[in-house]
C-alpha cells in the first residue's frame, strides 16, 4: 500500500457536499482515507469568481499506480459535474489534483507528482498542515511546514468544516443513501 496525497476543491453548487461525494468516491474507487483536514474557503487563483473554494487535503492509501489513479479521479470529477472547458483555471464543481504519492516521483504527459505548484498555494499548504507537518516534499527536500512558513502566496484561508464534522456529513450522507 502507498500513501497519496489529495487535494479537492469547489466553488461551484453545494460546494460541501461535491467535497463530500468526491471523498466517498474516493474511497470506493481507490483506497481507504486514513486521515482529512478540516475544510478551508479560500479566494480562486489565477481567475475571477463570485464564489470562493472549499478546499480539503486527503490521505488515501491505495494499491493503484499513479496513472490508474488519474485515470479513475477524472472519471469521478466527470461523474460529480466537472466541465473541463479549456481554459487552465476556471470555476468547478470539483477538482482533484494528485499532491503526492509516497516519495516516488512522475512527470508524463498528463500527470505530474508532485504536483508542482502545491508550495505556491496556501489553500494546500494549510489543509496539508493539519494532518502532514512534517511531511517532506521529495523534490524541495523542506517539510510542509517549512514550505507553508515560506509561502509568498498572500491569500487568505478561512476554517469552514472542521475535520469531525465533515466525516459527520459523510456519514449522515452514506446513511441517507441507504435509507
Amino acid at each position: 500500500m502507498v500513501k497519496v496525497y489529495f487535494s479537492t476543491g469547489s466553488n461551484q453548487g453545494d460546494r460541501l457536499n461535491s467535497l463530500v461525494e468526491a471523498a466517498k468516491l474516493i474511497e470506493k474507487q481507490i483506497g481507504t482515507i486514513s486521515d482529512l483536514s478540516p475544510v478551508v474557503e479560500s479566494e480562486p487563483m489565477g481567475f475571477e469568481a463570485e464564489i470562493n473554494f472549499f478546499n480539503q487535503v486527503l490521505l488515501v492509501e491505495t494499491k493503484l499506480s499513479p496513472q490508474q489513479i488519474i485515470k479513475t479521479l477524472l472519471e469521478i470529477e466527470l461523474k460529480l459535474g466537472r466541465v473541463r472547458s479549456g481554459k487552465s483555471y476556471s470555476s468547478r464543481s470539483i477538482d482533484i489534483d494528485i499532491l503526492f504519492y509516497d516519495e516516488i516521483q512522475v512527470a508524463d504527459d498528463n500527470l505530474i507528482i508532485p504536483h508542482p505548484r502545491l508550495h505556491e498555494r496556501n489553500f494546500v499548504l494549510q489543509p496539508l498542515m493539519a494532518i502532514a507537518p512534517g511531511l517532506i516534499h521529495p523534490v524541495l527536500k523542506k517539510t510542509i511546514s517549512e514550505l507553508s512558513s515560506l509561502s509568498t502566496d498572500a491569500s487568505g484561508i478561512t476554517p469552514v468544516v472542521t475535520k469531525n464534522e465533515f466525516i459527520e456529513c459523510m456519514n449522515t450522507i452514506t446513511a441517507l443513501n441507504k435509507g
